[in-house]
């Protein structure tokens, strides 16, 4: 695999600093069910990278003493790591919003056949992964019958109230391009999702979130080897947009790795850019970090390009 980071480091990205920490974004583990091109964690079913107890209970410690108000769980696929579910619940017990980015076919593996229910019993918001709204783009994106399984996922779902009215189960869709392009605008593409599901398939969702496709890890790689790599750089810097700065997810996040460390966001973290003094969980026992400078590099053009992209969508 080609690295990417040595071609991101030299960069001149505007300075930005973080404002105070409203949401925590643990990767939990790398371990998968899947192994999607554009993922830019590299997940799978060979990775064995999991947090630890110790290191799930100090997390809760320090959503406690900071009053963090939301915890946005990310993978590989986060349901399969066996503190999940213990993690989530007292979270909930926390008054804390949780999230889940599930990758829907999670949801048919051995083990997790409740864990539908069990996410919908605990109010958690799902934000799912499903790149289009046909079966070719989405299986040649993430592997044959990933599309079959990630409708059931959904529907399954909506049986639980996801997704539907005055329920307070949040569903939310992922789109990312599949190629070094930009996604189109969000709300267009949101229509077209709704419409498209509705009539194919009576699935219901509240909103879409459209990413642009980071150039690190498994997608930056295949970029490099294909020659595209320059061409995509040149076509998010010139789609630079400076007011896109003030809504960047960094500047309210920290990212936490499966051991711990924090990052300012989770691609800085796969790249293994540190939050600047390499601080850990513990250290957010007894500091904020608000104010605190945040580590930028070529690749943030990613999450200021056109409309803006972060975890949460267009900006």
């Amino acid at each position: 695999m080609y690295e990417t980071l040595p071609l991101l480091e030299i960069s001149d990205f505007p300075a930005i600093r973080r404002s105070t920490i409203e949401t925590l974004q643990l990767n939990i583990g790398y371990r998968c069910n899947q192994s999607c091109v554009h993922c830019h964690v590299n997940a799978g079913p060979n990775r064995t990278e999991m947090m630890s107890d110790a290191n799930l209970a100090l997390l809760l410690e320090v959503i406690e003493k900071r009053r963090i108000r939301r915890l946005d769980i990310t993978g590989g696929a986060p349901e399969l790591h066996c503190g999940f579910r213990g993690l989530v619940s007292a979270a909930r017990a926390l008054e804390v919003q949780v999230v889940d980015r599930c990758n829907l076919t999670v949801l048919f593996e051995p083990g997790q056949e409740d864990t539908a229910e069990f996410l919908a019993r605990n109010h958690v918001e799902v934000v799912a992964s499903l790149p289009c709204y046909s079966m070719d783009n989405v299986d040649k994106q993430r592997g044959k019958g990933v599309f079959d399984k990630s409708i059931a996922g959904l529907q399954k779902l909506n049986e639980l109230g996801y997704g539907k009215p005055e329920s307070g189960l949040q569903l939310n869709l992922v789109y990312n391009p599949q190629g070094p392009f930009l996604p189109p605008e969000q709300s267009v593409l949101e229509a077209d999702y709704r419409r498209e599901l509705r009539r194919q398939f009576n699935i219901e969702f509240n909103q879409l979130f459209a990413l642009a496709n980071m150039p690190i890890k498994r997608f930056g790689s295949m970029l490099i080897s294909k020659g595209q790599f320059k061409d995509y750089m040149t076509l998010l810097r010139d789609s630079y947009s400076a007011e896109n700065l003030d809504g960047v997810m960094c500047r309210s996040l920290v990212s936490v790795d499966w051991q711990g460390n924090l990052f300012d966001c989770d691609f800085n973290q796969q790249l293994d850019i540190p939050v600047p003094g390499k601080p850990h969980l513990h250290d957010l026992l007894d500091e904020n970090l608000q104010g605190s400078a945040i580590a930028v590099a070529d690749h943030c053009y990613g999450c200021t390009a056109g409309q803006g992209s972060s975890c949460g969508g267009a900006l």
